[in-house]
């Protein structure tokens, strides 16, 4: 795995973003379509999706590591031109509008993807 930047102005130096699982994107997107059939066409707004909160690089590389058992390679390289040291959504919006809130926590996201990944996601039932 090649993380870009450990120098950034954050706790642990890697940059933070904002992580939203899967099924909660697909489920702002169907209230999304709802909320469509309720406005004026001319009035549509856009939505940030996202859990409103950051995890670093670095947490995201311990969050694997603890849900997989396994250690996870990485190299540190220089930062990518223009990456932000943090970028995180404000889905205030969307709570309002399409009345969505996240329900899997980053905990769960990672468990999911290694799940789905490691092909256990197809024995989970």
């Amino acid at each position: 795995l090649q993380v870009f930047g450990a120098d950034y102005p954050t706790p642990d130096g890697t940059c933070i973003r904002d992580y939203i699982h899967v099924t909660d994107l697909a489920d702002a997107h169907g209230r999304a379509l709802l909320y469509l059939d309720r406005i004026d066409v001319g009035e549509t707004p856009g939505f940030n999706l996202g859990t409103g909160q950051g995890t670093s690089v670095m947490q995201i590389i311990h969050w694997v590591e603890r849900v997989s058992g396994l250690p996870v390679p990485f190299t540190i390289h220089p930062r990518r031109p223009g990456d932000p040291p943090k970028l995180v959504a404000d889905n205030t919006c969307a709570q309002a509008a399409l009345g969505w809130e996240i329900r899997k926590p980053l905990p769960t996201i990672v468990a999911d993807a290694w799940a789905w990944h490691s092909g256990e996601w197809s024995r989970k039932g």
